[in-house]
């Protein structure tokens, strides 16, 4: 199962453009040793040449005088303030990212007071921060910590890229709090994208409506327990009162507990209107009654519903809007950076606004595509190439972590961006090739998202592979899996495993276990929300001495190694609620999660996973 995924998609910041290196030797090379200026080629233009050809030959100009020389030398660039950048042809890195942040968005007080629009945005988000009660004035107390705030700025824009509004934000610095004084507990669980994946799929196949909610302000519904004091805002000190602090009564932007605040009275709320916290996923809440069937999903203030009914959807809506500020966004079509495109037997989701910006981000907009992420001729080692800088390395650490987030509707590049991912901590300039060339496959397939269609099957699933020590550094194996629901693909993983294995069918033993988890898990929670699907499970391997081993521990002098948590898949076979089956290599489903592949292979693998052109 893929990495948990990040509270908001990561925020694309572009880098700074190193300042053009210009070659001095450019401006002298017409001169020699010393300074002195190297004399003028004798032109051929007639005559005899130095074999005995007819060719005369002039002269060459006459010495000039010291005096003459500076009028004389030719002109340059960089006396006219020309710079050309200089071409590199020894492997270095050169970034070519942009120098400001994005165009609009002001980064201080005084730049935001210069225009209305974002005058106006800060007037409707203090106000809105008044009528929540937020804090009242108090004097400060002795001896309490005292914690500061700063305007946050940032414009929103609509799937195409379009703004929709400009939002300013206050926000508290946390990072003045100190624990166990101004603040306890400060996890808040968030949905899984396998969850999401998955209930899209159930609503799809039944013909459920999705709705899209926005919670504006959601932190600051957040009530808070511990005593926290912060200075009025910047621009809005209360003039007859210029001493007094604020006494926070309400959670705010920036503190730490403000996030596990929040969901502690959005579930509360749901838990009042009759719904169920969901013990596979805290973070989905489904309710039954009667007819009606609705289920929840919650990323921290984006809600997604899915619904039997449009009227019960709407119900709900009225009953949330009593007690938060709500925006209904309609039908779901834009949700944590994923595009959301209804087609006539489902939806695609996709993430090409967020994938185009990347590419823009590492200045590889217009960069030739290739059609495989990975090379499958070159092994990535950690001693291969050299090491590069601490700049280029947060920047390569930047740039792999937000190709993290776009493998939640691409799970096409996953084996490639967990393979750059175990180099993060001394990466190298051979690790960057190979990023940039996923970025040039993402160029290539930037329109393709993942299609969930339609169906009336609910067979559960799963495809499962290792790579038997295929990391050269350790030997370790990689092992991969795909689970579907009916035809549509809810779940993957392309990971490492922790341990050496002795033999491959150890590690396709391994890799069986942590599919049948994942199979666990998703049936568990299907149960849970009273979707009917198949009780039996089916797996499919290309190792027979794994599928032996998962039915009778015959090789017991072979595999008295593993781990005994490892054998519950015998369990599972055994009770007849995994059917284990064997399919060749050539047809294995889950091999473009533990090894790259050619250009054929590759096409294979997208369409087996549903991936489709927008």
């Amino acid at each position: 199962m893929e990495s948990s995924a990040p509270a908001s998609p990561p925020h694309v910041t572009p880098f700074p453009v190193p300042q053009p290196q210009h070659d001095p030797g450019a401006e002298g090379q017409s001169q020699g040793a010393g300074g002195q200026e190297l004399s003028s080629p004798s032109l051929v233009v007639s005559g005899s040449d130095p074999s005995g050809s007819d060719v005369a030959r002039v002269p060459a100009a006459a010495p000039v005088s010291s005096s003459d020389q500076a009028s004389s030398r030719p002109v340059t660039r960089r006396q006219h303030g020309i710079h050309k950048p200089k071409q590199y042809t020894d492997g270095t890195v050169k970034w070519g990212m942009l120098l400001t942040s994005e165009v609009g968005e002001p980064t201080t007080l005084n730049e935001a007071l210069t225009d209305p629009k974002w005058i106006e945005a800060m007037n409707h988000e203090y106000n809105a921060l008044l009528r929540n009660k937020t804090w009242h004035l108090v004097p400060l107390p002795k001896g309490k910590n005292i914690i500061d705030s700063k305007w946050v700025y940032k414009i929103k824009r609509n799937a195409d890229g379009t703004i929709d509004r400009y939002k300013a934000r206050l926000v508290a610095k946390g990072y003045k709090q100190r624990y166990g004084i101004d603040y306890e507990d400060t996890f808040s669980p968030v949905v899984k994208a396998a969850t999401i994946r998955l209930v899209l799929a159930v609503a799809v196949s039944l013909g459920w409506s999705l709705r899209q909610l926005d919670v504006q302000n959601a932190f600051l519904h957040g009530v808070l327990e511990e005593e926290v004091y912060m200075r009025q805002p910047p621009g809005y000190r209360d003039p007859d009162h210029p001493s007094l602090v604020c006494k926070l009564d309400k959670a705010l932007y920036g503190l730490k507990q403000a996030p596990r605040a929040w969901y502690a009275r959005l579930c509360n709320k749901l838990k009042q209107l009759g719904f169920v916290t969901s013990k596979g996923d805290t973070s989905l809440f489904y309710y039954h009654k009667d007819n009606y069937t609705m289920f929840v999903l919650v990323y921290v203030d984006d809600i997604i519903v899915a619904s039997s009914s449009q009227a019960a959807t709407n119900a709900l809506l009225q009953d949330l809007e009593k007690e938060f500020a709500l925006k209904d966004l309609g039908n779901l079509h834009y949700f944590l950076g994923i595009q959301v495109k209804q087609v006539p037997d489902g939806l695609v989701m996709s993430q090409e606004r967020y994938a185009a910006e990347i590419l823009k981000r590492a200045g590889m907009s217009l960069c030739k595509p290739v059609d495989t992420p990975l090379s499958t001729i070159e092994k990535l080692s950690i001693t291969k190439g050299a090491p590069l800088g601490p700049d280029d390395s947060v920047r390569y650490r930047s740039l792999v972590g937000a190709l993290q987030y776009l493998t939640l509707t691409r799970p096409d590049i996953s084996f490639a961006v967990n393979k750059v991912c175990q180099f993060l901590h001394a990466p190298t300039l051979s690790h960057w090739s190979a990023v940039k060339r996923i970025l040039r496959y993402v160029h290539g397939t930037l329109n393709f998202g993942l299609k969930i269609r339609k169906s009336a099957s609910t067979m559960v699933s799963g495809f499962s592979d290792a790579d038997w020590a295929g990391c050269v550094d350790d030997r370790r194996s990689t092992g991969g899996f795909a689970v579907f629901f009916g035809p549509n693909l809810v779940s993957w993983s392309a990971r490492k495993q922790p341990t050496v294995s002795r033999s491959s069918t150890e590690a396709e033993y391994k890799a069986l276990a942590n599919t049948t988890a994942e199979i666990m898990w998703i049936q568990r929670l299907l149960k849970e929300l009273g979707v009917r699907h198949a009780p039996v499970a089916r797996l499919w391997c290309d190792n027979v001495g794994a599928r032996y081993l998962s039915a009778n521990p015959v090789f017991h002098a072979r595999t008295k190694h593993i781990e005994i948590d490892f054998h519950f898949v015998r369990e599972r076979v055994a009770q007849k609620l995994l059917d284990i089956r064997y399919i060749h290599t050539d047809d294995q489903l889950a091999d473009g999660f533990t090894k790259p592949l050619t250009v054929s292979k590759m096409k294979e693998f997208r369409s087996n996973l549903n991936l489709v052109g927008g």
